[in-house]
């Protein structure tokens, strides 16, 4: 996903959602701490330890003092398209980004903010080229933002596609914000006729019980700048041979949050390990000799290691792809994220903003409810966890004697120097 700041170039995004809890394990080995980190103000940790995901999905969406809670605006609406037609090049462009910023004073445009409708009516092309006309037309969409992306879609929809489609296809936005939630009924109230075919359900999309009953018909899921505010979870090792623990937060005494090491026990962690394949052993005669090497080389030069999974993305599209077994999904975030201060594979950018003033911070745990915490997305490695969760993968092991799940994967680069990609995963049934 494309992020854009002033003088620099990052963050422009919007996503919600969270994983739920999990119980506690006790484990056998004493648990490892390291020194105490920064100080926190809230009380996202309690007097039990927590799991990092909990700490994030506490600091971007708690209702007390969550980021995206704490702020009625947090993504910024233009009332004119862009003539890009008018702009002379690159350098235009970004003087007017610019000054949008100042006089917006917001966080972030998102990049179907900025480029609509077009943004918008791409996917909905795309969606016409490919979907099902013989049944209604069903999207949802999750973390919709103001509801420009819902708005141009239905737009291109009631201009460009058969009548039928428009008039029988139903749009639901499912958003974990109230106050964006209120604002997407109005933007789409601005054109009369979508409103008996949108809805937006105010609920957390990761969430099953929210979905109620399987809907077993073809249907498309929208995800625009959504995975990279989903939670993950944090994994450390002492060198570069010893196993992965996981990271807990605790509170000290003196109020100071630290990190726990224990060993690796809660099922999310583990599944995302599993289909990451991050502990996958040598199996060449040429393999087992770099590990040697890798092993002899920790003993003279150790050198922890910190990796950040997914779990966040596993757990949501566990629970789409129960709820929505026949779905298309288009998804669109960050594949690199720079100036990022903090530690780790697929570490995230803590940043606050301030003034108009961006300010990147090195440490997870100062993020108190007035930073976003958002990561880069993987999408070779979403596609992995698609199909895990579709249970794509485990088909294509299995007898011949199976039916096949045909699959048709589609991921554009849009541009180099900005790391917007989209990715669209198709799936069809004999």
């Amino acid at each position: 996903m494309m992020l854009f700041r002033r003088a620099k170039t990052p963050p422009l995004l919007f996503a919600f959602h969270s994983s739920k809890p999990y119980q506690v394990i006790s484990w056998q080995n004493p648990p490892l701490r390291c020194p105490s980190s920064s100080f926190f103000s809230t009380d996202i940790v309690g007097d039990s330890p927590i799991l990092v995901r909990d700490f994030i999905h506490s600091a971007l969406y708690d209702p007390n003092h969550g980021y995206f809670s704490n702020r009625s605006g947090p993504v910024g609406f233009l009332d004119k398209t862009i003539k890009f037609n008018q702009l002379k090049g690159r350098n235009a462009y970004l003087r007017l980004l610019d000054s949008l910023y100042k006089q917006n004073d917001i966080a972030w445009f998102t990049p179907v903010e900025l480029f609509k409708p077009w943004y918008a009516h791409g996917i909905a092309e795309a969606i016409m080229r490919t979907a099902d006309l013989s049944v209604p037309l069903k999207i949802y969409e999750i973390g919709g933002g103001s509801g420009t992306c819902a708005k141009c879609i239905m737009d291109y929809m009631m201009l460009n596609a058969p009548s039928k489609v428009y008039n029988n296809m139903n749009y639901i936005s499912v958003e974990i914000s109230s106050s964006l939630a209120k604002k997407q009924l109005e933007t789409i109230g601005e054109v009369r006729s979508h409103s008996s075919r949108f809805r937006v359900e105010c609920r957390d999309a990761a969430d099953r019980s929210g979905w109620g009953n399987v809907d077993a018909q073809p249907c498309w899921v929208i995800m625009l700048e959504v995975l990279d505010n989903l939670p993950h979870d944090l994994i450390y090792s002492e060198n570069q041979i010893f196993p992965w623990m996981e990271v807990w937060l605790e509170k000290q005494q003196d109020r100071h949050i630290s990190e726990l090491y224990k060993q690796i026990q809660d099922p999310l962690i583990k599944r995302c390990i599993e289909i990451i394949d991050i502990d996958k052993g040598p199996s060449t005669l040429e393999s087992i000799a770099i590990s040697s090497t890798k092993s002899l080389w920790s003993k003279f030069f150790p050198k922890p290691r910190r990796a950040w999974l997914p779990t966040g993305c596993l757990q949501l599209l566990d629970v789409l792809h129960w709820a929505l077994p026949k779905m298309s999904l288009i998804a669109s975030d960050f594949s690199y994220l720079p100036d990022v201060r903090i530690s780790g594979e697929r570490a995230p950018l803590v940043s606050s903003k301030k003034d108009g003033i961006s300010a990147d911070y090195s440490n997870y745990l100062d993020a108190k409810g007035d930073a976003d915490i958002f990561f880069p997305t993987d999408f070779w490695l979403l596609e992995r966890i698609d199909h895990h969760c579709s249970g794509w993968a485990n088909q294509q092991t299995e007898s011949k004697s199976l039916k096949q799940v045909k699959k048709r994967r589609t991921i554009t680069d849009f541009h180099q120097n900005v790391h917007l990609k989209l990715a669209c995963f198709h799936f069809y049934h004999d």
